[in-house]
């Protein structure tokens, strides 16, 4: 092979290895700009307990804490350290949206409310209004039955017409195996 032809293979393999790099380059920039367009789905993250304006509404000082809790729910956080304190904490984050955070917390007497704290809270039509993620409504059924419909509906079953339950058995198998 002679000087010249070294040269050019040199050079050629130079201009090749610099446009393989310049591709991969341009290769890099194109697919950050479809990776802008494509965005990964990312769901919607409800964590916590949600309470209402009727709920809170619902809720008066002097109640015991059973009456508390068939109301508010069973609290997301009670502390060893903090006996008489209930804490209800409520998060929501949605792709594209301000994530929303409240909290709600109940004090107590012993076993009795003294006072039930809160950030603005929306009710529950409007908490069930911000769930809507962009879909459309489809056409709402209608929900009563006609009249000519009446005479051919099944009549409702009366408590007194069913048959009663059998007893229950008075001893229950075993839920493991006995060890052997």
């Amino acid at each position: 092979m002679s000087d010249l032809q070294r040269r050019a293979t040199r050079l050629s393999l130079i201009l090749a290895a610099s446009a393989s790099l310049m591709a991969c380059g341009n290769l890099n920039g194109a697919s950050r700009s479809l990776a802008s367009i494509v965005t990964p789905y990312k769901i919607d993250i409800v964590q916590g307990n949600f309470v209402s304006q009727e709920q809170a509404a619902a809720v008066k000082p002097g109640m015991s804490r059973a009456q508390v809790r068939d109301i508010l729910g069973t609290p997301l956080l009670t502390s060893v350290f903090h006996a008489d304190r209930w804490d209800y904490v409520f998060t929501f984050k949605r792709q594209g949206v301000q994530p929303q955070a409240r909290k709600v917390t109940a004090y107590f007497k012993g076993d009795v409310l003294e006072r039930l704290d809160a950030d603005p809270l929306p009710t529950e039509a409007e908490f069930v209004a911000s769930l809507d993620s962009g879909r459309k409504a489809g056409k709402v059924p209608v929900l009563e039955m006609p009249p000519q419909s009446l005479p051919t509906a099944p009549a409702p079953v009366k408590a007194a017409e069913t048959a009663p339950l059998s007893p229950l058995p008075a001893r229950y198998p075993p839920l493991e195996a006995p060890a052997r």
